[in-house]
């Protein structure tokens, strides 16, 4: 069954030249789409009305466009990555969306992701928090064989769900602390978990939550919303485990 034709859609869609200019709301109009259209394609379909309009394009991020990737990161209609859960903004259809609604798109409202133009935000924080501790650095060898190293199964899968975190930064935006608490935890958990990270967990916990304190996020204070709309379900249950691996690391001090 072919996608509902949306005659009308009313587009509120801040506009900021830089980071130090004073930005707004500009309002625009797309007609006649279908429903099974992208976010994203959307908005190209609204650049190229603006170019043929002599006008200045928005300027939003995007890599992948396949939900691997996070920098596809819009706040719409009050709601990190739109009205559908467990997708990115790329993976978001105007099928979601009424015929003549109004959708209001934002950047990422957070001091630690500072706008650098229209929708586009500096995210260089969370790659500062994964240089500070976020990787294994000592040697671990060759690729081992299958069952050289014994990891129970649901461990492994806990890891791995844990590194399916893709930095995305829709727990801040949705944190009414702007946190990054959850980001964190999923690169700690990660390794944590792992044999091959267990030699560096102390200095990993303790340089990764300075850092995060060091730019400016907020603290967590447990309200869950950034799992409700992580785009890959990241559970809070690895907070408890970040916040475990660090008190264990400073008493270790």
């Amino acid at each position: 069954m072919p996608d509902k034709i949306l005659k009308e859609l009313t587009l509120k869609i801040w506009r900021q030249k830089n980071a130090k200019a004073k930005g707004g709301f500009e309002t625009y109009k797309i007609r006649d789409i279908s429903g099974g259209t992208s976010f994203l394609e959307m908005l190209d379909i609204l650049n190229e009305q603006l170019v043929a309009e002599n006008k200045e394009p928005v300027a939003f991020d995007h890599d992948c466009r396949e939900g691997i990737c996070g920098m596809c990161s819009l706040f719409i209609n009050g709601r990190a990555h739109g009205p559908d859960d467990e997708v990115t903004t790329c993976q978001l259809h105007l099928r979601r969306f009424k015929d003549g609604e109004t959708i209001t798109i934002e950047p990422w409202r957070s001091g630690a992701f500072p706008v650098i133009k229209d929708l586009i935000v500096d995210r260089q924080a969370f790659e500062k928090i994964q240089q500070a501790g976020g990787y294994v650095s000592v040697t671990t060898g060759g690729v081992p064989d299958g069952n050289a190293i014994p990891v129970p199964s649901e461990k492994a899968e806990e890891a791995m769900d844990a590194a399916a975190c893709i930095g995305c930064g829709a727990c801040v935006a949705t944190c009414k602390n702007s946190s990054a608490m959850l980001f964190v935890a999923a690169k700690v958990s990660q390794f944590a978990l792992l044999p091959q990270g267990k030699i560096e967990a102390g200095r990993r916990a303790r340089a990764m939550v300075a850092k995060m304190d060091e730019l400016g996020f907020g603290n967590c204070t447990n309200t869950g919303a950034c799992e409700s709309e992580c785009p890959k379900k990241i559970s809070i249950e690895h907070i408890a485990r970040l916040n475990r691996e660090y008190l264990k690391a400073k008493l270790q001090e």
